[in-house]
């Protein structure tokens, strides 16, 4: 073990890392604590270390100093946390001068393949001066298991697949000025690429496959999901009520979601299942990045509790897998990369019913800077457009200090009360910060 642990240290200090689609990801910096690099699977953690890399050397930090180690590896079949002091002992070995004189960054990924890794990742924080990513499966290095694992030492970087900007990135079709100064020809080809995206979604993997190729994919990464992030880790005892209800969400995207309702339903067709368990269950599904779910904008817990919660695929390209109307409802789609994007600007994001009974897709409220009351719909026209302008409208009597936004893929000529702000979709999936 120690022999494959010192190949490994010189290889990865000889390796540069191919050029890869760049990620517009937050990373947090929070002296003194380890970035966990966590989100869906497939989504891209692996190549977001090696962009981190390659950012630290075109900043001109010494290629010496960056070190990446992946654990997944069949030769390190049984390693403990104590071989991991190899890897320390390697490093310094081959550059002495670094030790206790210049900070270095580590990027350890797939970390959860080595029992007890949490304590050597204290510990070496503590003693060396090294700046520490991780990453790893989502089924062993979950958000919550982090933040319990490492003790408060550990922040969060979370990858999405895919936004539409990076979508366009990887395609290289990014435009090179904001969207609104584009010409004609340049919005409409926007237009175009966002209605793909809103169909094919941006999971790296699937990018440029056939209709059919990407459903397959798409399934077998649920499928995989399901099965090691949900089912194999929390010993699921009622696969069938799960499978069920993960076909049920992903299937209904932007729809609301009761765990009574759904109780009910399972029981009707004699499957037996706990409501707590449900509710358990719901929440694995959150853990694994498979579904996204926002509860109603109330001031109490209580309400929130019992009210319904809208529930999101982590992707817009997840929708068309599992539809079962046949028809592509680009509406959900919209505001599925919405919700996305406002998850990215961290802004925390509820649903709003108001005393009239009306509804607003989000109530988005961002750090430091307020609030916004967000609709989101296909075309503005219409009945449709009238219904989701009373909502707002009735929404900001309950909201005073929102602004009032609706976005929309077509707004055509239409007009929109005095407060209202109206954005074409792509042009807002552009220009949003962290979009």
């Amino acid at each position: 073990m120690r022999e494959i642990l010192r190949q490994k240290v010189v290889d990865s200090l000889a390796w540069t890392p191919p050029r890869l689609t760049r990620r517009d990801v937050h990373v947090p910096d929070v002296p003194g604590r380890a970035v966990a690099v966590i989100g869906p699977r497939r989504a891209g953690k692996t190549t977001f270390l090696w962009q981190l890399l390659l950012e630290r050397m075109a900043r001109g930090t010494p290629r010496e100093r960056l070190l990446y180690l992946s654990f997944e590896d069949e030769r390190l079949a049984g390693i403990e946390s104590s071989h991991l002091q190899t890897v320390v002992d390697e490093y310094y070995a081959l550059h002495p001068g670094l030790r206790d004189q210049r900070r270095t960054t580590w990027f350890l990924d797939e970390i959860q393949a080595v029992p007890g890794w949490e304590r050597f990742a204290r510990r070496i924080m503590d003693s060396e001066r090294i700046e520490l990513f991780l990453s790893g499966s989502s089924a062993r290095l979950l958000s919550r298991e982090v933040a319990t694992s490492m003790r408060g030492r550990a922040v969060e970087a979370l990858v999405y697949p895919f936004s539409f900007r990076e979508f366009l990135r990887h395609r290289g079709r990014e435009p090179d000025r904001p969207a609104r100064r584009l010409p004609k020809a340049g919005r409409s080809a926007l237009q175009r690429d966002l209605q793909e995206y809103l169909q094919s979604g941006g999971f790296p993997e699937v990018q440029g496959l056939g209709a059919r190729d990407r459903v397959d994919v798409l399934r077998g990464l649920v499928d995989v999901a399901l099965l090691r992030d949900v089912i194999e880790r929390h010993r699921v005892t009622h696969p069938v009520a799960l499978r069920s209800m993960a076909r049920h969400l992903l299937a209904n995207a932007a729809g609301l979601f009761s765990v009574n309702r759904f109780y009910r339903d399972l029981r009707s067709q004699g499957i037996p299942v706990a409501k707590d368990t449900l509710h358990a269950y719901l929440a694995h599904l959150e853990d694994a990045f498979l579904v996204r779910s926002v509860p109603v904008a109330a001031a109490s817990e209580r309400r929130r509790m019992v009210n319904p919660r809208k529930v999101f695929p982590i992707d817009p390209g997840l929708l068309p897998v599992f539809d079962r109307t046949g028809r592509a409802n680009l509406g959900h789609a919209l505001e599925t990369a919405v919700l996305l994007a406002l998850d990215r600007r961290g802004a925390h994001v509820s649903y709003v019913r108001t005393r009239g009974g009306r509804e607003v897709d989000f109530l988005a409220r961002y750090p430091g800077e307020g609030l916004s009351l967000i609709q989101v719909c296909a075309q503005a026209e219409g009945e449709a457009l009238e219904r989701e302008l009373r909502a707002l409208q009735e929404a900001a009597r309950e909201h005073p200090r929102a602004t009032l936004h609706l976005i929309t893929l077509e707004p055509g000529p239409v007009e929109v009360p005095a407060g209202v702000a109206l954005h074409r979709a792509w042009e807002w999936l552009m220009d949003a910060p962290g979009a």
